[in-house]
C-alpha cells in the first residue's frame, strides 16, 4: 500500500553527517519506519527503529551517532548521521512495518572515506 524512496546518500568523509529521507506515497502514522543497511559482502543489518507512537531503538554501532525521527503529515522519515565511520559505508534502506505488512524503499547508497 506505500511506496518508499530513500535520498540523501553519498559519499562524505570520516566525521562528518548525512541526513537520509525517506519519501512515503501515502499516509505512514499507523507503521513503525525503520532503517536497515547492506554493505558489500555482509548480510543486511538493522540500524534503527521508530515506532508509530515515537519510541525509538538502535543498533549498538550507532547508538549515540545516529537519530532516527519522522514526520507524518509530510510522509517522511529521516536518519540523521553523525561521526561517520568508513564502517558506515552500505546501501541504506526504509522500511514501513505493521504486523504481515512490510514496504521497502530501493535503498540509497552511503559511502564514508576520506
Amino acid at each position: 500500500q506505500v511506496q518508499l524512496v530513500e535520498f540523501g546518500g553519498g559519499l562524505v568523509q570520516p566525521g562528518g553527517s548525512l541526513r537520509l529521507s525517506c519519501a512515503a506515497s501515502g499516509s505512514i502514522y499507523i507503521y513503525d519506519m525503520e532503517w536497515y543497511r547492506q554493505a558489500p559482502g555482509k548480510q543486511r543489518e538493522f540500524v534503527a527503529v521508530i515506532t508509530r507512537d515515537t519510541g525509538t531503538n538502535y543498533v549498538d554501532s550507532v547508538k549515540g551517532r545516529f537519530t532516527i525521527s519522522r514526520d507524518n503529515a509530510k510522509k517522511t522519515a529521516y536518519l540523521e548521521m553523525n561521526s561517520l565511520k568508513p564502517e558506515d559505508t552500505a546501501v541504506y534502506y526504509c522500511s514501513a512495518n505493521l504486523v504481515l505488512k512490510r514496504y521497502w524503499g530501493q535503498g540509497t547508497q552511503v559511502t564514508v572515506s576520506s
